[in-house]
């Protein structure tokens, strides 16, 4: 296949109606872009993952990353938002921002390589906006099973924040989800001393729980805050009291507390009432050694290629970064800015791609 520039690549990833899980034929486009590249399909359920490699010498593992699947356009769009359009120094698509700029710079970058002191390698996958669970992470345990998990991994997710470069994540918080069920014993309004209303006992516990810190956090992560998301009880009349409550809560949690620790925190409180309590931890906190090659390669390169030093960060949501860092493998976000992600008219500049794509061509050539 005959070789675009950055931009007319980036274009041509827009214009794939890629919502999760369907790629609509990008991963084979890129597979077909990057022929000399080994190219190992990894399918499992509805998704499809893509790993592509090369190896120029014994030397160290790079791995880019990243997710072609863009979430639904949903309204208030001034174009097609699978019609690029550019505009007054943007480019208007959906995923214009998350992510296929970081996937067009990556792939061209990796495309530019004549050679490496190891082996350079993309894993793509179509399942990141969804549940997540039959992408990358599929894709890793396939790899641990060859014994071919890559030493270092790049995901260009966008991470900067006020102009390019500015910040890059070199962790991020988990995310553990709870429910409480408050059981009381329902009875008429006008007889409160022959019911047991489990709002009355909620109430006096939520001033300690409600949006309290579970620690103090660190010089990377914000403290861990309980954040409760959704209280019901109830049959919306006014003349019954109910019998039971329950109240959800999410933790984005750091490394310094865990999901043992926050159930120990619900029992203090909650202990001498009868409730039930359901956890769950759908993604893990992790965090890069500042002092990785990796950190080091990509901070080196931004300031070349920008002038800026770079803050890290571990702000925002989870992404794929967590199941490289489960895997073992020191991984580093960075990509264009952020500001318009999942945002109806989602857009970024054309000056962005290129510096995000010339930062990979000096991470690579730092190896």
């Amino acid at each position: 296949m005959h070789k675009l520039d950055t931009i007319e690549l980036f274009i041509k990833l827009l214009s794939f109606r890629s919502v999760t899980p369907d790629d609509d034929g990008a991963l084979t486009f890129i597979r077909d872009y990057l022929g000399d590249f080994e190219a190992e399909w990894v399918n499992r359920v509805n998704v499809k993952n893509l790993f592509l490699y090369k190896k120029f010498a014994d030397g160290p593992h790079l791995c880019f990353a990243g997710h072609i699947d863009v979430v639904p356009p949903g309204e208030g769009w001034e174009s097609d938002p699978f019609v690029p359009k550019a505009q007054k120094g943007y480019i208007y698509a959906r995923g214009a921002q998350d992510m296929k700029s970081g996937v067009a710079a990556f792939v061209q970058a990796c495309r530019d390589v004549e050679d490496f002191s190891g082996t350079l390698s993309l894993l793509l996958t179509s399942d990141e906006e969804g549940e997540a669970k039959h992408g990358t992470v599929e894709v890793l345990r396939y790899l641990k099973e060859k014994d071919f998990l890559p030493d270092y991994a790049v995901v260009a997710e966008p991470t900067c924040e006020k102009v390019f470069g500015d910040a890059i994540k070199i962790g991020r918080r988990g995310s553990i989800n709870g429910t409480i069920e408050k059981i009381g014993r329902q009875g008429h309004a006008a007889y409160p001393e022959k019911a047991l209303n489990p709002i009355h006992k909620v109430a006096q516990v939520l001033p300690h729980i409600a949006g309290v810190d579970l620690d103090e956090g660190d010089e990377f992560f914000a403290p861990s805050k309980f954040v409760i998301t959704d209280i019901r009880a109830g049959m919306e009349v006014t003349n019954v009291t109910p019998g039971r409550l329950k109240m959800m809560f999410n933790v984005r949690n750091n490394t310094k507390t865990t999901k043992e620790d926050i159930e120990a925190f619900v029992d203090r409180y909650f202990k001498d009432m009868n409730y039930m309590l359901t956890i769950s931890q759908s993604a893990k906190p992790f965090m890069t050694d500042k002092d990785s090659k990796i950190v080091e390669a990509l901070g080196c390169a931004i300031r070349k290629v920008t002038g800026l030093k770079t803050k890290y960060s571990t702000a925002g949501g989870t992404s794929d970064a967590r199941f490289f860092a489960e895997f073992g493998v020191d991984v580093v976000e960075f990509g264009v800015r952020n500001d318009t992600i999942h945002a109806p008219n989602e857009r970024t500049t054309p000056e962005e791609v290129k510096a995000l794509k010339y930062v990979f061509d000096e991470v690579i050539k730092s190896f």
